[in-house]
């Protein structure tokens, strides 16, 4: 079975590797001359941590990530913690994997240094594809094509697969955009910025910040509402000034970061709808192809890593019982990802109205919620916790995965 994968983004280039791991053949198709990412932090839960491990990746995260010590909700005015869950403390213990904060840029580095560059087709743009009972072909820019057995469409929100076969309807914008920057922690000394996860939710503009890069850098992102005009794109640069007025009347450590900030970015920020399938015949979408979700979860990336896993493994398992029909593998994969990455885009989409909250009532029922939520959980694990992180991807391809499966969804 040859199997082609477009993208090497985080959950192509994941994918490849599971499939390396597994023996298979397959060919990856980046659209790119070279791998490389830009300056943004990305949260990796347990959940997507210990497919990283599967993958011999534990000490390079080790390296470069951070572990934070918990994740703090803090007042936007005074600074001051509302809420505080355990995150070091608990993930190995729990979960059995760290929770990390990074740099997607040494991700992506990790990433590609392990690739198989005889098993890699960079500059190649893929424009069409078509398929028949027995190959998939794919169509390249430069003129060229490469067929298999089966398509993996790891080509991202704005996927050239999801378009052509599934539906063609454009992102959907979320009347959001999100500011980021990187500050060194050397710069930021005197923020007295501790090594936790922080979200700061206040009205209409929420902040959240934590140290990457072995702790030598800090990552800070704001969302706030925004002008519809902003692409979606991290390499689109914004004012200095136009995100200090925003911060106006917010407390120290956020007003300064912002402030030490040399170059900031902004992004619109979109979703798009759930698809009724993922499956077209011998071709399969993942990742943002499938299910691009809102970052108010910290999900996205790693259900592309879940993804990732779980399609190698399906696709490994048949073909080594001698099965001929990879479609079956495809559908296998649907039904144990589907609803799970689904769910996340709904909570991630629902999460942005309560994260810019600006009635104090509303705030105040918010708040106690969430306190309830930590509450319960004695100090330890929410239950929110428990459902994202608790999440095996190899039980979950064996079909062993029913103690996640009887947790409380959230």
């Amino acid at each position: 079975m040859r199997i082609i994968i477009a993208g090497a983004g985080i959950g192509g280039s994941v994918l490849a590797l599971a499939l390396e791991k597994a023996g298979m053949d397959y060919l990856q198709l980046e659209q790119a001359p070279a791998l490389t990412e830009v300056g943004a932090g990305i949260q990796l839960s347990p959940n997507g941590v210990r497919i990283l491990e599967w993958l011999g990746l534990g000490d390079a995260l080790a390296g470069f990530g951070v572990e934070p010590g918990s994740h703090q909700l803090k007042d936007w005015r005074s600074g001051a913690t509302v809420l505080q869950t355990p995150l070091r403390s608990v993930a190995r213990k729990s979960f059995g994997a760290a929770y990390y904060h990074a740099h997607r840029a040494d991700l992506i580095e990790t990433l590609a240094s392990r690739l198989n560059p005889g098993r890699m087709r960079l500059n190649a743009k893929v424009v069409s594809v078509s398929q028949d009972a027995r190959k998939v072909s794919v169509s390249l820019a430069d003129g060229g094509t490469e067929s298999g057995d089966v398509l993996i469409a790891a080509d991202g929100i704005h996927s050239t697969v999801r378009n052509q076969l599934f539906n063609p309807e454009a992102p959907r914008p979320s009347g959001y955009l999100a500011w980021r920057g990187m500050v060194g922690a050397a710069q930021a000394a005197h923020l007295n910025i501790e090594q936790q996860s922080v979200a700061v939710m206040g009205p209409r503009l929420s902040l959240v910040f934590y140290y990457v890069s072995a702790g030598r850098q800090i990552n800070w992102i704001a969302i706030g509402a925004g002008d519809d005009d902003k692409r979606e794109s991290w390499s689109q640069t914004a004012s200095k000034a136009e995100v200090q007025d925003s911060f106006a009347g917010w407390y120290g450590q956020a007003r300064g970061l912002v402030d030490l900030t040399d170059q900031l970015f902004v992004t619109a920020l979109h979703d798009r709808e759930p698809l009724p399938s993922w499956i077209n015949g011998r071709i399969a979408l993942m990742g943002d192809a499938a299910h691009a979700m809102l970052p108010y979860h910290a999900q996205g990336a790693v259900q592309s890593i879940e993804d990732a896993w779980v399609l190698a493994r399906c696709l490994q398992i048949d073909s080594e019982a001698g099965s001929d029909d990879p479609q079956a593998s495809l559908l296998k994969y649907q039904s144990l990802r589907k609803d799970r990455a689904q769910r996340l885009q709904r909570h991630s989409r629902n999460a942005e109205r309560w994260y810019h909250l600006d009635d104090a009532d509303e705030i105040a029922r918010r708040n106690t919620r969430l306190a309830a939520h930590a509450e319960s959980s004695g100090g330890g694990v929410t239950p929110q916790q428990a459902w994202l992180f608790s999440y095996d991807a190899e039980k979950a391809v064996l079909g062993t995965d029913n103690e996640w499966r009887a947790l409380r969804e959230w």
